[in-house]
């Protein structure tokens, strides 16, 4: 199953009150819960789900004063994950001196209500550490925020699976690559500034036969940076310009 996203503006998020700091790579992830409340309604109700990220978005930036949500993706019971700061930005969720070490991943449980994370909501975390490891460059670790920092996050439940292995309910991984789709380069395409190889123009081309303008020259500069955004849009990913192996993988699957 490919990762169900939820983009910030599909969730309704505030701006970001400042810049954020890039974030190039990680040793990890770390799995986060609420700390609070959660009303297990939300399992039958995903419009809950979005008032609850929106709650969490202001708690961070009018309490604590952060300059946007702290988490970098939110998983939800309807194995949705909303983008939070996303991958490539420094989270604030995992304690001064400790966010640039790892991602910042929550699970929509808490310490009352909703309690044990549903196998959905493992599936959405799984979702969300494949995407950052895709498009973030984060490591293989996948710790607790307790694991590092004094606090009871991510709750007895939560950090159980996570000293478990953070397995797959049922056993199941994500869905195969294509066969006939080149392996993904394992470098991030972006701009600025121009980045050249025969993987650039391994991508150029197959967007040429989708029916883009794009001379396949093996530099991805502006032009290429437009043609990818259009084309995330197209495929509903987030449209950062940016081809990590989420873009890589759906470019060539997608049909002229």
């Amino acid at each position: 199953m490919a990762i169900d996203l939820v983009t910030r503006n599909a969730w309704g998020a505030r701006a970001p009150k400042g810049s954020y700091s890039p974030l190039s790579s990680t040793r990890g992830v770390k799995v986060h819960y609420t700390g609070g409340r959660v009303d297990p309604a939300i399992v039958n109700d995903h419009n809950k789900c979005v008032e609850m990220v929106k709650s969490i978005q202001n708690f961070h930036m009018d309490g604590n004063g952060w300059i946007d949500i702290g988490y970098s993706m939110i998983a939800c019971p309807h194995r949705k994950v909303f983008v939070g700061r996303g991958p490539r930005h420094v989270p604030a969720a995992n304690g001064s001196g400790l966010n640039s070490a790892h991602y910042a991943v929550l699970g929509l449980v808490g310490n009352a209500g909703l309690i044990q994370p549903t196998d959905t909501i493992l599936h959405a975390i799984l979702d969300a550490i494949e995407y950052l490891r895709a498009e973030g460059g984060a490591g293989r670790e996948i710790k607790g925020h307790r694991d590092g920092y004094s606090t009871d996050c991510p709750g007895e439940p939560l950090y159980k699976w996570v000293q478990q292995g953070a397995p797959r309910p049922g056993g199941g991984g994500s869905t195969p690559t294509d066969p006939t789709t080149p392996a993904w380069p394992g470098r991030l395409l972006t701009y600025p500034p121009v980045m050249r190889g025969d993987d650039v123009r391994t991508w150029q081309a197959q967007m040429k036969r989708l029916g883009f303008t794009l001379d396949a020259d093996g530099a991805y500069g502006q032009q290429s940076r437009n043609v990818c955004k259009t084309f995330q849009r197209r495929v509903n990913l987030e449209d950062d310009g940016v081809v990590g192996r989420l873009t890589w993988e759906a470019s060539f699957k997608a049909k002229p």
